[in-house]
């Protein structure tokens, strides 16, 4: 137990980044708090969730008489979800399944709390991974930026606590666990051990991010040729082997989203034949209008981003020293994903708006860190806690307008 307790692991800066994120989340609490009951949205997802889990065992079982009319005309026509796996419903679902069923009319506030538990968790999850990756990245300095603009990020608070917005943080996690799970497995092939049984955490870790991000958003199949390329980059010489890592846990997260419809084959294939894997409008590249709108979205969802991206951005190019692979990798997928998000206006939430805001933050963590290395140190760190408190105030603010 001494060997696992030690300061590198649970030291100063662990604890701040602890404390932000309570303070994250006491912040998701109170928009939880505020709300008396579940939205009409998320009643429907999670009655369709509920009747998924009670079918589990015959996909063809009648529909109990609670379930809401959309569930029902879906399961009777065989109308799917072009968005959206069984899993996003399921998780949606899970915690009720811990609620009697004739204490659901008579304790509304309960559950809201209840499920909305997953998002939360995955709010958590999430800056604690940005946490991770920054402070490897770039050291403590980077570690912070990143996880201070996290936690008053008003896009990623109603995310988690499902205020007003639909619950895509778990699909932000995932999608964030992918690209940086899969640069780490890249960093390891060199080692002179067996590729595969060595990384058989990191290829779990792998798939179940892939499960997670395309289950709950199709769209995002486009992470894994960004997985691949970071990985054949990072290994020249092994790319046999990054390749065969990657296939391992594509099979995993196929297994995954298989098991998300309990094993049946039929439901899963009708599932998978009716699912927007490729959801772009390609007219909305030359339309101005649909770049006004994504960045409009990404301002409200992180003003503080308004500031601190264009100015990484005139850094990157102009300072030698900004450009390398630790910056280069999350700008490259961040603008992978602003594009997806400009072809997908039609899609129903953030979508990709809301998967780039980890991207950008570790962008921008990673710009101030080599900026606090240089001899205007004192300046950029006023203007660093400037642009953080700012954005504190400003959030806390708006939630006690909430």
């Amino acid at each position: 137990m001494g060997g696992f307790f030690t300061r590198e692991r649970f030291g100063r800066p662990q604890v701040l980044a602890g404390l932000l994120l309570l303070v994250f989340l006491g912040q998701c609490a109170w928009l939880v708090n505020r709300s008396a009951s579940l939205s009409p949205p998320e009643e429907s997802r999670i009655s369709e969730g509920l009747r998924r889990w009670n079918e589990r065992h015959n996909p063809h079982m009648s529909l109990p008489s609670q379930e809401n009319d959309k569930a029902r005309e879906a399961a009777e026509t065989g109308v799917y979800d072009p968005n959206h796996s069984s899993l996003w419903y399921l998780i949606a679902s899970a915690p009720l399944l811990l609620w009697p069923e004739e204490m659901r009319l008579h304790s509304n506030h309960s559950l809201v709390w209840l499920a909305r538990a997953p998002y939360l968790l995955f709010g958590i999850l999430l800056g604690a991974s940005l946490w991770y990756v920054s402070r490897r990245l770039y050291g403590n300095a980077g570690g912070y930026v990143a996880l201070g603009l996290y936690c008053f990020s008003p896009a990623i608070i109603r995310s988690s606590a499902v205020w007003f917005a639909e619950p895509e943080v778990g699909t932000a996690w995932g999608t964030f666990g992918t690209i940086f799970t899969a640069i780490a497995v890249a960093h390891t092939l060199y080692a002179p051990r067996e590729v595969i049984l060595w990384n058989w955490r990191r290829i779990v870790l792998l798939g179940v991010s892939l499960a997670l991000a395309v289950g709950s958003q199709f769209s995002l199949i486009v992470v894994i040729p960004m997985a691949l390329s970071f990985m054949l980059y990072l290994a020249p010489n092994r790319r046999t082997a990054a390749a065969m890592i990657l296939a391992a846990a594509c099979a995993l997260g196929f297994l995954l989203l298989y098991a998300s419809d309990f094993f049946h084959w039929k439901t899963f294939w009708s599932e998978m034949a009716h699912a927007d894997f490729l959801a772009v409008t390609w007219r909305s590249f030359v339309m101005p209008g649909a770049y006004r709108r994504v960045f409009a979205q990404l301002g409200q969802s992180n003003p503080a981003l308004v500031v601190a991206v264009p100015v990484a951005l005139m850094v990157y190019p102009l300072w030698p020293r900004a450009r390398y692979f630790g910056n280069t990798a999350p700008l490259l997928a961040a603008g992978i994903l602003l594009l997806m998000g400009v072809g997908t206006p039609h899609f129903p939430g953030l979508g990709f708006q809301l998967v780039v805001i980890p991207f950008l933050l570790v962008f921008v963590a990673g710009i101030s860190a080599d900026l606090l290395e240089t001899s205007h140190r004192n300046l950029v760190m006023a203007c660093l806690w400037g642009l953080l408190t700012a954005n504190a105030i400003w959030n806390l603010a708006e939630l006690g307008r909430a």
